[in-house]
This record gives structure tokens, C-alpha cells and sequence, in this order.
């Protein structure tokens, strides 16, 4: 592979394009598992060096400069500092609500600009999703200069508390006599903390871009909680995040996700290696026992079972044995560039593991049995458990992020489908990015390869369980689809509001719906299959079909089963489906009954 150009697949681009839909994803599907997106090395190194120097040395140096601590390369002197691990923390938000951390650059669909977040997020007019019909005074869809300010006094808050000195703190000094850094003045994040929750419940995509979920409950114990239960509470959030990821992973779903993933990875660059997590390569791109073992041995196990380890041992070895298990985890994570790139949050919860666990140990009276008083971690706990259950049991009423399921293949997901020429409609919304296709001629691929760069991002969602139900749903419901532009629903919400992590909760029909509002998309013009997760143990997902002029004009289920069994490409047709309404039916029922009137009146 070249460090400058991309690796493309072994085709006649004009040849390609006239294949029918699933033959397309068959041989892009092949492609994938040996060669991962393809992207250049070059993009790679444009991750690491961000990671490296904007994130790491720019945050380290940040905190240390801010706190009276020496510069990043003194380790020893900074590295269990407590007001440096908070303001770690202040800079990934920091830099996660700007959008220049997670969902950001080519591999999360972003081009020309590489940038999404700030230039959607503080602009008017461009889209805002509310998270809730029901909260008062967020009607619309649209943002307004008064979204604007919020988000940018958001990003002023979380300024000021990043680079303000700490300040005198007795719990801190109670245990920590030597230390004269201080915390983070409480006060000062009070302001982020109460924008982040107004701006979400008006717009609730800044809210899942600042990762609220995970970093909201840390910035509250930051100024509610005294050091030792800071220091408790702060195990307890981590803890959640990891099990409950782990806990998600049961099921049928994340196998098919380490597959792709490891495939994609330039850290794995021997292509046997990477065929060997499929059943029989190139006749089987089912997940082999090897990605078997990987998703549920060194995924499902490590994520529940290290970290209960690290929150009740109080055994120095076995601790410092489980810290390091954790680190190398969320360290191959970033070695394998996943689609949505959240490098900073692995990054961070790496040395997060370091921070607590092997900063403030168990034996030394960090315990969660130390938390005075002892209830206060129950309810800690109980609180961070909420969304992470109801999300399992209920997906339809949180976001899978804070359901804890990342990286879980169990996601709601689409694909859109755009009649000849219909996509370039898109053009007409306000925003600030172009399609996706225009981004990368713009960068300098010919069309022909453009076009083929972005169905790659559709055949990696075909290697994913719940693709095989939304392709099934395109081929019975249009006859017409080896002729439509078939587009990734992630990526095409990229470019529309700035930001996706695998939520399809950011492109389903409140979205087409604000963006019919601008496109004017004829009916048939853009019909989107659109699945709902699987929620814990029922084996069925739900599905949606959408048509942009009309709304929902489908609804059904299918069994998990049928999905998981069949090929990406479906080489034996259909995975059945089981439709529960229809608007055609409707239609016709209220047809039939209008006749029996006019009858009856005869």
C-alpha cells in the first residue's frame, strides 16, 4: 500500500458499476477482508500524529502548565497528579464537543473538511435533532443564533476551567499532605456541566459528541464530591462503561464485528491473518471460531471480567496485572482505526486505568467499601446502571451510547437509497460539508473511484449482521435498486450534521424529516431501510422503511438468526422479513371500506 495513494480494489471501474447491487457488495465485500477501506498510510499517520501531538503532549502540556507541574516529559511528576487527570479529562471534552477527537478526518466519513462538530454546531440553520419530543421550548429543527451561543459558552466553560490554577482542596490535603496542585476550582465546572445539559436537551447530537454520557457523571463528581469519593465514584463510572460493554457484547452480533474491524487494521498486515477470522475466505465471510475466540474471549471476557478485578482486588500484582490488560485493550482499539476513530477516548481511559487503579489503589483506602458513607456508592452505582439497563431493554428509548453497547455490532443502522441522480438534492440543506462523493473527487479521486470508495462503506456494513436485514429490505421493496446510489446511513449523517458514532438514532425519520424540509425529495426519490437494535433477548430487530416524501411506509421485523446465517451478499436471496404494517395496506383497506360505503349507499 502506498503512504499517498489509497489501496483500490482489482476492478474495472466501469466494468463494476453495472453489476447488480449484491455482486458489487460480494466482490467489495472480499476486498474488505483482505484490505480494510484501503486508506492510505498517509491518513493514518495524520490520526497518530493528531493523537500524539494535539491530544497527548498539547493536554499534558496544557495541564502541567496550568497547575505548576514540569513539562509533559517529566512523568513521574505529573502522572498521578489529580488536577492533571482532571483536565485530561476537560481537554477531551474539550475536544470532542469542538469535533476534532471522535468522528473526525477521512475514516468517519469526513474529507474535505476534516472537520465536522464546530462548523455545523455553531452555525444557524444547520440541523438540530432534539432527544425528546416531550422537553418544552425545543420545537423545530433548526438551530438558531440562541443554540449557537449556548454551544459556544459551552466551549468557553470548559476553556476556562481547563486553564484555570487549582485551588486549596482539604479532602485532597487530608490524604495527599505534599501535593500543592489542587483540584479544579468546583465552581468552575458548574457552568459546563449545566450548559452541556441544556444544550443537550435541545440538540441532543452536542450532547453525544461531547460523549456526555461518560464524561457528564465524571464533571459532576469533579464538583460535587469530596477527593476520596471522587476518586471512588470516578472507578465506579469506568467500571460501567467497560462492563456494560462487555455485557452488550453477548449475542449474536459482535462477532461479525471483529472481523471487519481487524481487517482494517494496518497494524495487522499479513493478509492470512486477516482471512483467518472468516469461515472460509473467500466462500465464507461468516466469523471463524478464531473471531469467535477474539470477540467473546479477549472482547466479552477481558471487558467484564478485568475490570470487577480491578474494582474489589487489593492484591498489588494481580491489580497491577489487570491495569495492564485493560491498557493493551484499549491500545489495540486505537491500533485498528475502527470507522469512527474515538482514539482519544481510548487513549484517556488507558491512562485513566493507570490513574486510579494503580495511582489510588484499593489497599490504600480507595476502595468502593471506603466511600463514606458506604450507601453513597450503591446509589452511585444504581444511577450510572440506569440508561445502560433501559438501553438493553428498550433501544428504541436511548441512544446506544449511553447503553454502554460500543463497539457491540448490536446498533440501530440504515442504508439510503437515492434514484438516479436524486443524492445531489442533498446539496440543497444547510450545512457545511458537501456529499461524501463530491468531498472525495474534490480530494482527488476520479468519479468512477469515488463512487466505488463509498460503496466499500456499505459492503463493510453488509459484513455486519443487521446489513443482511436492510439489504433484504431494499431488494423486495425496489425493484428498481441495482440502478440507485446506495449510500452508508453513518457516513451520509456525517456529512448532513457534523457528527455519527455508529447511532442511528442521528439519521432516522427525524432526520429525513428535516431534511426533506430543504431536499424536496419526490416520493421514491430516497427511500432509506432503516433497523432498530435488538433488544436484550428478543432475537428479532425492528425494522422502518422511509421514503422521504411520504414518512414510514414499512414496518416489520426480522429474526437475528436468519441474519447472522447468511453471507453479506446474500447469495440465497431475501433474509425473511416479517412486515406488521404498511401504507400501502392501509391505503388499500381504506380503498376497500370507501367502496363498501359507496355500496351500501347504493
Amino acid at each position: 500500500m502506498s503512504f499517498t495513494k489509497p489501496d483500490l480494489p482489482a476492478v474495472d471501474p466501469d466494468t463494476f458499476l453495472t453489476k447488480p447491487l449484491m455482486e458489487r457488495m460480494r466482490i467489495l465485500a472480499l476486498d474488505w477482508a483482505e484490505n480494510g477501506f484501503g486508506s492510505p498510510r498517509m491518513v493514518h499517520t495524520i490520526y497518530i500524529a493528531k493523537l500524539i501531538f494535539l491530544y497527548a503532549i498539547g493536554g499534558i502540556t496544557i495541564a502541567a502548565a496550568t497547575s505548576g507541574l514540569p513539562a509533559f516529559w517529566h512523568v513521574s511528576e505529573w502522572w498521578n497528579q489529580p488536577i492533571v487527570y482532571q483536565k485530561a479529562v476537560l481537554w477531551t471534552v474539550l475536544l470532542e464537543t469542538i469535533g476534532v477527537a471522535g468522528s473526525w478526518g477521512p475514516l468517519a466519513g469526513k474529507v474535505k473538511p476534516m472537520t465536522g462538530g464546530i462548523l455545523f454546531w455553531a452555525r444557524p440553520g444547520t440541523i438540530r435533532l432534539r432527544p425528546w419530543r416531550w422537553v418544552p421550548f425545543t420545537n423545530g429543527d433548526r438551530r438558531t443564533w440562541g443554540d449557537v451561543t449556548l454551544y459556544v459558552c459551552l466551549l468557553v466553560s470548559l476553556a476556562v476551567a481547563l486553564l484555570s490554577p487549582g485551588v486549596h482542596s482539604d479532602s485532597l490535603s487530608a490524604v495527599m499532605p505534599g501535593n500543592t496542585s489542587g483540584l479544579v476550582r468546583p465552581t468552575l465546572v458548574v457552568a459546563p456541566i449545566l450548559l452541556l445539559v441544556l444544550v443537550g436537551l435541545r440538540d441532543k447530537t452536542i450532547f453525544l459528541g461531547a460523549r456526555g454520557e461518560q464524561y457528564l457523571p465524571a464533571l459532576v463528581f469533579f464538583a460535587a464530591l469530596p477527593f476520596v469519593n471522587m476518586i471512588i465514584a470516578l472507578k465506579l463510572l469506568i467500571v460501567v462503561v467497560w462492563v456494560g460493554a462487555g455485557f452488550s457484547k453477548f449475542g449474536k452480533h459482535f462477532s461479525n464485528v471483529v472481523s471487519p474491524m481487524v481487517s482494517n487494521s494496518p497494524s495487522v498486515p499479513l493478509k492470512w491473518i486477516k482471512r483467518a477470522h472468516y469461515c472460509d475466505f473467500p466462500r465464507d465471510l461468516r466469523p471463524s471460531r478464531l473471531a469467535g475466540f477474539m470477540a467473546h474471549g479477549n472482547g466479552t471476557v477481558v471487558e467484564i471480567v478485568v475490570p470487577l478485578i480491578l474494582l474489589f482486588s487489593t492484591n498489588m500484582w494481580v491489580t497491577l496485572l489487570a491495569a495492564l490488560v485493560m491498557v493493551v485493550f484499549h491500545l489495540f482499539i486505537v491500533s485498528t482505526f475502527p470507522l469512527a476513530v474515538p482514539l482519544e477516548w481510548n487513549v484517556l481511559f488507558a491512562y485513566t486505568t493507570v490513574f486510579l487503579f494503580l495511582g489510588f489503589p484499593n489497599w490504600e483506602g480507595y476502595a468502593p467499601w471506603e466511600m463514606s458513607p458506604p450507601w453513597l456508592a450503591l446509589i452511585i452505582a444504581a444511577a450510572l446502571l440506569f440508561f445502560p439497563i433501559l438501553g438493553n431493554l428498550r433501544p428504541d428509548k436511548v441512544s446506544f451510547l449511553p447503553s454502554m453497547r460500543q463497539y457491540a455490532g448490536n446498533w440501530a443502522s440504515a442504508v439510503w437509497a437515492f434514484a438516479p441522480g436524486a443524492e445531489a438534492k442533498l446539496n440543497r440543506v444547510t450545512r457545511s460539508a458537501g456529499n461524501q462523493i463530491d468531498q472525495f473527487i474534490e480530494f482527488g479521486y476520479e468519479p468512477q473511484w469515488a463512487e466505488i470508495t463509498l460503496q466499500k462503506t456499505i459492503a463493510w456494513r453488509s459484513m455486519h449482521s443487521q446489513a443482511r436485514g436492510l439489504f433484504s429490505l431494499l431488494l423486495k421493496d425496489l425493484p428498481d435498486v441495482d440502478t440507485r446510489t446506495v449510500r452508508e446511513g453513518e457516513f451520509v449523517c456525517n456529512s448532513l450534521i457534523g457528527f455519527n458514532f455508529g447511532d442511528g438514532h442521528l439519521h432516522n425519520e427525524d432526520l429525513i424529516r428535516a431534511v426533506q424540509s430543504q431536499a424536496g425529495f419526490e416520493p421514491g426519490e430516497l427511500v432509506v431501510a432503516w433497523v432498530e437494535s435488538e433488544a436484550l433477548g428478543s432475537g428479532v430487530q425492528h425494522y422502518k422503511l422511509i421514503d422521504a416524501a411520504l414518512g414510514v411506509i414499512e414496518r416489520g421485523t426480522w429474526k437475528v438468526d436468519d441474519a447472522v446465517a447468511e453471507q453479506p451478499w446474500l447469495p440465497n436471496g431475501p433474509i425473511p422479513l416479517e412486515v406488521t404494517w404498511s401504507l400501502a395496506s392501509d391505503q388499500r383497506a381504506g380503498r376497500d371500506q370507501q367502496d363498501r360505503g359507496h355500496g351500501a349507499l347504493a
